[in-house]
């Protein structure tokens, strides 16, 4: 198949996005820790040089919005976010709806589920219980039983949902299937979880339901020691990944086939990860069994580096911090699991800098549309073309590769070999004497309505058109002769202050051009071309920046 046919497959497939809102206001799973957010400096906060930025400090738990749980949630030899190729998280699957058969506290079976749709070895399986309609981020649910006439969403999203019967994991994993994803707070039972004692008045009517229609008790019907072997030791140990609060655009696929897509960020040392969940249906005209053929010999180039505590920030951000506020073995009655709480700004490992981060009138993350995160682009590599503190240019650009109106474009400059995880890498080098853009270059992006941006260094920005030229005068000196020696130019010339300091940022930004940065792993391999490439981010309502799994997509 032709590049420009299977990215124009790509671009005309239906994309559905299945992500909650990912916001302070967003419930994490009860017990553990809710979005923070912290503004720790503003644009008009900076001093020396020119404009700062709008920097955020955020605290989390992974359980906050939609996720993926890894192994090591439940097994701590297992593997680690970062280590899950993006194979075991993507193909086809099916959204099945067995939402009229759900009610408070109810349990699916395998049967339920293969009445309703036909689920094939190694899906990913989707189950909307309904219980989507509790989310946070979509309209209150009336009923005038209730305190105040509405529902408490909370409750329901989490406490009060379904869950699966004890053959249901045991099915799964016969079936081989890679991912379960629910549309409600947790794949299990909430009463087969510590929720069982932190609400034991929910329990007494769990169980009383149960013995109603089933004639057994909870311990009965589920026995504890062989529920905790299956589903902390079995389940894990057989690479059977959950997928939680899925919400988004989950009933327009009922009972429907699709390419599914999770990408989490590729934590190094949590047990769970922030991802964004998205499914693509064949563009019109296309058959299905066609379509699952291209996306399945589909080659993935993942440019995303792992997340991790080793991971250095820029300047004065501040690092990823990880503390563990439970463990597996850490809970009497058995129900533990690894939970921790991270702390960071974002501008570490692979990030996508928002509107919001320089431009105060702009979206957050969250706002934007998945749409708007995906699409045709290229790779352009330059690095053959540029060293230390070098300038790079609009023509450098066109001379490697075809650039489009509208495209996305990464540019690979070969400073990813400089960073953190790198056998060469060289932190200094990677954070000060990175090459940077022409002053022409912002401009350039804006003719050809760019899309957004990525990079394999620390900035998209010159480092020395930002406060790194102040903190560091004997590298600016360096990179201002080599400029005079370049262009015939010194620095304040050719980049006059108030025009182009932070240009990447402060001159594209209200444009609605944002770049990402710090990209990396696959990008080494990847010639210079054109692919289908996608951002895929967390949906961050508040946030100014976010990280994901920056992804290029080329045929078979």
């Amino acid at each position: 198949m032709e590049r420009d046919q299977f990215i124009n497959i790509m671009a005309t497939a239906k994309l559905y996005d299945l992500t909650q809102g990912c916001s302070i206001f967003t419930p994490p799973f009860p017990g553990d820790k809710a979005l923070e957010i912290h503004f720790f400096k503003r644009v008009t906060g900076a001093y020396g040089g020119g404009p700062g930025a709008n920097g955020q400090l955020i605290r989390w738990s992974n359980s906050v919005g939609t996720h993926l749980v890894g192994e090591r949630a439940f097994h701590s030899g297992a593997r680690a976010i970062a280590d899950i190729p993006l194979s075991d998280l993507c193909g086809q699957g099916v959204v099945v709806d067995i939402s009229d058969l759900m009610s408070d506290y109810a349990i699916y079976t395998p049967e339920m589920i293969t009445r309703r749709a036909t689920v094939k070895k190694g899906d990913i399986l989707i189950i909307n219980t309904g219980y989507h309609r509790y989310s946070w981020d979509l309209p209150d649910v009336y009923n005038p039983r209730a305190q105040g006439g509405v529902e408490s969403k909370e409750f329901g999203f989490l406490v009060r949902h379904p869950g699966p019967s004890m053959d249901f994991f045991r099915w799964a994993m016969d079936m081989q299937l890679k991912v379960i994803g629910v549309d409600c707070g947790c794949a299990e039972h909430p009463m087969n979880t510590n929720i069982r004692y932190m609400h034991a008045n929910e329990f007494k009517k769990a169980e009383a339901k149960l013995v109603a229609e089933y004639g057994k008790t909870w311990d009965e019907m589920f026995p504890p020691d062989e529920y905790y072997q299956l589903t902390h030791s079995t389940v894990p140990k057989a690479h059977l990944l959950l997928a939680e609060s899925i919400v988004g655009d989950i009933d327009k696929l009922n009972n429907r086939r699709a390419w599914i897509m999770i990408m989490p960020i590729p934590f190094m040392e949590v047990e769970s990860a922030w991802s964004r969940v998205c499914a693509l249906q064949p563009p019109d005209g296309m058959s299905q069994e066609e379509f699952f053929q291209i996306m399945d010999s589909a080659q993935m180039i993942d440019m995303t580096l792992p997340f991790s505590v080793q991971t250095p920030q820029w300047a004065n951000y501040e690092p990823l911090s990880v503390k563990y506020i439970k463990r597996v073995g850490g809970q009497y009655f058995g129900l533990g699991r690894n939970s921790s709480i991270c702390t960071a700004s974002f501008h570490l490992a692979t990030h996508m800098d928002g509107e919001k981060h320089f431009w105060p009138a702009g979206r957050t993350i969250g706002q934007v549309p998945l749409e708007e995160w995906v699409g045709p682009g290229v790779i352009a590599d330059i690095s053959d073309r540029v060293s230390d503190a070098s300038v790079y240019t609009p023509q450098m650009i066109e001379d490697v590769v075809e650039i489009r109106q509208g495209d996305i474009l990464i540019i690979k400059t070969g400073w990813h070999k400089y960073g953190w995880n790198s056998p060469d890498s060289d932190e200094f080098r990677y954070m000060i004497k990175h090459p940077g853009p022409s002053p022409d270059f912002a401009q350039w992006c804006v003719d050809k309505k760019i899309k957004w941006i990525g990079v394999d260094a620390v900035s998209a920005d010159h480092p020395m058109n930002t406060i790194q030229r102040i903190w560091h005068p004997k590298t600016f000196e360096e990179a201002n002769r080599k400029l005079k020696e370049t262009f015939g130019k010194d620095w304040d010339e050719m980049y006059p202050l108030d025009q182009y300091y932070q240009d990447m940022h402060l001159n594209l930004f209200p444009k609605k051009i944002v770049h990402a940065e710090n990209l990396g792993q696959d990008i080494a391999t990847a010639p210079s071309g054109r692919y289908y490439i996608g951002c895929y981010l967390q949906k961050g309502m508040e946030c100014a920046s976010m990280w994901g799994r920056f992804v290029a997509f080329k045929e078979g």
